[in-house]
């Protein structure tokens, strides 16, 4: 693990954080690189459901939801 670096789903909401690292694989990992989840990135933690999973976040405008299984694989920094 990066140093200071903790994963996204572990962020509260209203938090800015920037990406450090991403271990998603395969399609998904592609999809979130083509919506700007790239290291450098800054992202808010917009807000989370009731139980946690899954949590909205917003990146270049765009806001996508992810569950708890991929935004624990997103290891950010606070911005």
């Amino acid at each position: 693990m990066i140093k200071n670096s903790i994963p996204l789903n572990q962020c509260e909401t209203g938090d800015h954080v920037v990406i450090e690292s991403m271990s998603i694989q395969g399609v998904m990992r592609r999809r979130l690189l083509d919506l700007g989840f790239v290291k450098g990135a800054q992202i808010e933690v917009l807000q989370k459901s009731p139980l946690g999973d899954p949590a909205a976040y917003r990146v270049n405008n765009t806001t996508i939801a992810l569950r708890k299984e991929e935004s624990s694989q997103i290891l950010v920094r606070k911005a």
